[in-house]
């Protein structure tokens, strides 16, 4: 647990850090709309922060077999639709014009980033689901 417990502490980083980067960076720019960077903080803090607090209290004793190439996967798709809403808000910010090649491109790999999110949450509440039926179970 204890790289849960470290995946934790390095997404909270990152949302404080993100936060100010949203509040600076708007300010700079004079940019007073609304954008994506201004929910880049609440993600990083819930399905970042949260998501590794929770994994870490639910299967501190035993972890399901799949669970390291669960939390890979998840540490692989969460890092990325992160990054493609970081370059989605700057975009905005800065009213850059994309390609609409690059913008389909972003679009793309922001949407199948959701999936495998989607996909990784699904799969760790299922086990999370299968775990406190056998304790009920046993009850």
């Amino acid at each position: 647990m204890k790289k849960v417990m470290n995946s934790a502490v390095i997404y909270f980083i990152v949302a404080m850090v993100s936060g100010v980067f949203y509040r600076e960076f708007t300010k700079m720019a004079d940019f007073s709309g609304n954008t994506t960077l201004g929910v880049l903080h609440t993600h990083l803090l819930i399905l970042g922060t949260g998501v590794a607090l929770l994994l870490a209290f639910v299967f501190k004793k035993e972890q399901p077999k799949n669970f390291n190439k669960l939390f890979i996967a998840y540490n692989i798709t969460f890092p990325l639709m992160i990054l493609t809403m970081l370059l989605r808000g700057i975009v905005e910010v800065k009213e850059i014009t994309l390609s609409p090649a690059l913008n389909a491109s972003l679009s793309g790999v922001a949407g199948l980033s959701h999936i495998g999110m989607a996909v990784c949450l699904l799969l760790f509440l299922l086990e999370i689901r299968k775990k406190y039926l056998k304790e009920i179970e046993e009850f």
